[in-house]
């Protein structure tokens, strides 16, 4: 299996640089099965980090020039490397391969784990977009609540250790206080930090990366030989 990891927006250019993409495509080949290649890819225009919805639709026709290249290029499914999932619905309707969003494969995995799931994102401007997404995918039913961490993308990788406590707190706080039965990790960055199972240890509930959870819908999917419905995201 060739999965592509597509980061909308150019993080080789930003301060994260081109050391950042070659350590997420280290950890997404070490995450994989036997047999599975992993590439990691930026494209080269677009905001360097996503804190809005302003800023997906920015990412957007950058993102799904680069999914159709990979198409073109033999890859056999694309992940779009944001949790919002900027432009999903609309690459799926440009390719035949598979295409995931991290957002939507960790929303409908959190389901599957338990009764509610809180979602622990980055800042609060962006807490109603991803209770839009839980909405779309489904599951708004089971979501308990999103909180925010209160740091930015960019900030999160300064201190592991101040962002992993920060997680931890608002993660007891979602159990606590709504109920929720397991976490989800609402930001690519947050998940690459690889502190998913260490909130697991510190609060006894399931904590998905999302960055693994995309990995392994795709490697499900390609295993199934299934794609999406051309009857749900028809080609225009």
């Amino acid at each position: 299996m060739n999965i592509q990891y597509l980061v909308p927006g150019p993080m080789s250019q930003g301060p994260m640089g081109n050391k950042e993409l070659l350590r997420r495509q280290e950890l997404l080949n070490s995450w994989a099965f036997s047999g599975t290649t992993v590439s990691v890819v930026d494209v080269p225009e677009g905001p360097t980090s996503i804190e809005s919805s302003y800023e997906e639709l920015m990412a957007v026709p950058a993102t799904l020039d680069g999914v159709m290249k990979a198409e073109k290029d033999g890859v056999d499914a694309v992940i779009i490397g944001c949790f919002g999932d900027p432009g999903l619905e609309a690459a799926r309707e440009l390719v035949d391969i598979p295409v995931v969003g991290p957002g939507e494969a960790s929303l409908l995995l959190a389901a599957n784990l338990g009764h509610r799931f809180s979602v622990i994102t980055i800042l609060d401007n962006v807490i109603a977009a991803q209770e839009l997404q839980a909405y779309k995918a489904g599951v708004a039913g089971k979501l308990a609540s999103v909180r925010s961490a209160d740091i930015p993308v960019l900030s999160l990788m300064n201190d592991e250790q101040v962002t992993l406590k920060r997680v931890i707190e608002v993660g007891r706080e979602a159990i606590s206080r709504d109920r929720a039965d397991t976490l989800v990790l609402g930001c690519m960055t947050m998940s690459f930090l690889n502190i998913a199972g260490r909130v697991s240890d510190a609060l006894g509930v399931p904590v998905i990366n999302a960055g693994l959870a995309a990995l392994k819908a795709s490697e499900s999917l390609l295993s199934q030989q299934l794609s999406h419905s051309k009857k749900a995201f028809p080609t225009p």
